[in-house]
């Protein structure tokens, strides 16, 4: 792989990573409940989520998925009712914080009935039943790949870089909300704010499922 091919793919990696989506949502969901330090959790799980996506179609695992309409349809809508579930949840959700100790409770992040595998998880699945990220990485990774080269080193590198590139990018996300919490003091803001991201992971979800490959 030549240093003009990866960096193609950095610029690509950097577009593709910072468009809203699903993952932004969660890490925004995630931002502004648990606060930035726990709420990366939720990004780490996206990262693990990538490495097995990429780890599939490195043994050629990913085209036989592609090819099965049933298996790709099941994965379609696993990844849109999850969405869903998370945004009716999020919707529903009432915030957390009494007006009188809103910022010693930010601060302190303390959400016991929530573990870091938990947070963890959600991010993972979010990821990972979400077929459309499957089909980009399919498509793209393939080409930025030399077969006159050692194969394996250069899966090593583009996913570590997607890695890298996603996890400032969620992290992003996740310190935008996380901060945004900070200043919502009135519980009434954050109940509307709750709202209005659940309805997003809703529509998302909705997209999803209405989602038809080319």
């Amino acid at each position: 792989m030549t240093l003009s091919t990866w960096l193609t793919f950095f610029i690509a990696t950097i577009l593709l990573c910072f468009s809203p989506g699903p993952g932004a949502l969660s890490s925004m969901s995630a931002g502004m409940k648990y606060g930035w330090r726990r709420g990366m959790w939720n990004c780490i799980g996206m990262q693990v989520s990538i490495m097995v996506n990429v780890t599939i179609i490195a043994l050629g695992l990913g085209a036989i998925l592609m090819a099965s309409h049933t298996a790709f349809e099941v994965m379609k809508w696993c990844g849109a009712l999850y969405l869903v579930w998370l945004g009716i949840q999020k919707f529903r959700e009432e915030p957390a914080f009494s007006t009188p100790a809103f910022e010693e409770i930010a601060a302190r992040t303390q959400f016991k009935d929530t573990t870091a595998k938990g947070i963890f998880m959600q991010g993972f699945l979010v990821s990972q039943t979400n077929p459309k990220g499957l089909i980009f990485l399919l498509a793209v990774l393939p080409q930025f790949v030399d077969p006159t080269q050692p194969i394996a080193l250069q899966y090593v590198i583009l996913t570590l870089t997607l890695n890298v590139v996603d996890l400032v990018a969620m992290g992003c996300y996740t310190a935008f909300a996380a901060k945004v919490l900070m200043m919502l003091k009135d519980p009434e803001h954050i109940r509307w704010t709750n709202r209005g991201i659940g309805t997003l992971f809703m529509a998302a979800g909705g997209a999803l499922a209405v989602f038809k490959r080319a």
